[in-house]
Order: structure tokens, then C-alpha cells, then sequence
């Protein structure tokens, strides 16, 4: 899995009032937290550093430089403002080889146009994202499924899924991927939109994700 690497500054002063300078002048407040530390780090960095990773459907682990000493982190939450989509707050947690870790991988999509797009169908993807378990180096950037065999009525499902030295946490029957008639397609579109599916043509890819409103202050 690829690595990005941010360099953020270590918070001495936990106070609202420091919190709130902290946000008026575009930084972010952070705190990183795992079984392997003596307490949790609190640090902030400028709210450009987190574009690369929270506004991706990529996953990364992260590298957090603090005060010269570097974390393997995953970010594991991030508070947005409710009007202004500002963010607020993200939560790291820190990652070791020593044991595995459960992250959620995107889904991506690769080969020729599917066979039952070419007879009139609709490939839907039904899984942006998948949650696997492993060792950080042997997991994947991402699943990557090809649906070039598939005909209409016909899907990939979690348990076709080749994934050597990881595993995979959803459920086994659940699809990934199908095609589906034009009408049946719309119907799948309309019924779940609200929740974060997607319905593309054969070239389709994974969205972005959805995000969180903000949260109080306790977490600084």
C-alpha cells in the first residue's frame, strides 16, 4: 500500500481557545492514538497537507513526521464543519508490521467493456470499497475486478475474489459488481443512490467518499 508522508507540528497547548486560533489561522487538530503509545499525540498541521488524503478514493497509510520522530498511522476519522465543510478534527491511528490491520481498499476497474454492456446492458459497480485485514505490506493500493465476461444478469461477488494474504471482511455474497438490463439498472440507481452506490458504464470507477459532520471539542 502506498505511503504518504505529512509533516505536522506537536500541540503543546490543548486549551478551546488554542484549538480555536489553531482552526482561524487554516490549521487542523489532530491526535494519534494505539496500544504501542504511552499517550496519545496531539499535533496540528495546515489543512492543505490532508487534501491528498481525504479528498481521494484512494487509501494510504500515512507517515507522520512529529517533532523528528515518524508514526505509520491510518487516518480513522475526520470532522468536517456542518455549513462551511471546513475540517475540524481528524483521528490517526497508528499502524505497526507486527500485527495485521482492517482498512477499507478501493475498487477498481479494469479490461474491455464488459459483454453484457455491449448487448445492451449497464455494468453497476455496488462496492467502492472493500475492507480487508492483513499486514501493511502486503496489502494492496487496490482490488483491483475486471467484468469483461460479464453478461447481463451476471456479477462479481466477494467470495470470486482472489486476494492471497489478506482477507476479505465483507460478506461473501455480497456483489461487486454486475450487469444489469438499462430498466433493472435504473431501478438499482434510484433505490439505493442515497446510500453511496454507484452505477457507471463500462469505464466506470470508484467515488469519492462520503464524510462526517463535526464534533465538539472533547477530542482536543
Amino acid at each position: 500500500m502506498k505511503h504518504l508522508e505529512i509533516k505536522v507540528e506537536k500541540r503543546t497547548d490543548l486549551g478551546k481557545k488554542a484549538t480555536k486560533r489553531l482552526r482561524n489561522e487554516g490549521n487542523v487538530p489532530c491526535v494519534l492514538y494505539g496500544t504501542e503509545l504511552k499517550e496519545n499525540l496531539h499535533f496540528f498541521a495546515h489543512e492543505l497537507k490532508f487534501r491528498d488524503l481525504i479528498y481521494t478514493h484512494k487509501s494510504y497509510i500515512v507517515d507522520l513526521d512529529i517533532a523528528g520522530e515518524t508514526y505509520h498511522a491510518m487516518l480513522k476519522d475526520v470532522n468536517f464543519h456542518p455549513v462551511t465543510d471546513k475540517i475540524l478534527h481528524c483521528d490517526f491511528l497508528q499502524v505497526t508490521d507486527k500485527k495485521p490491520v482492517t482498512i477499507d481498499i478501493p475498487v477498481a476497474v479494469t479490461g474491455g467493456i464488459a459483454k453484457g454492456v455491449k448487448e445492451g446492458g449497464r455494468l453497476v459497480i455496488s462496492k467502492r470499497y472493500l475492507k480487508a485485514k492483513g499486514n501493511l505490506n502486503d496489502l494492496p493500493d487496490e482490488i483491483i475486478i475486471n467484468p469483461e465476461n460479464l453478461g447481463i444478469g451476471q456479477s462479481i461477488k466477494v467470495k470470486d475474489l482472489d486476494m492471497p494474504n489478506m482477507e476479505i471482511l465483507d460478506l461473501p455474497g455480497s456483489v461487486v459488481a454486475s450487469v444489469k438490463t438499462l430498466r433493472a439498472a435504473a431501478v438499482v440507481e434510484v433505490a439505493e443512490g442515497e446510500e453511496g452506490e454507484e452505477t457507471e458504464g463500462a469505464e466506470g470507477a470508484a467515488g469519492e467518499g462520503d464524510k462526517e459532520e463535526g464534533k465538539e471539542e472533547n477530542k482536543e
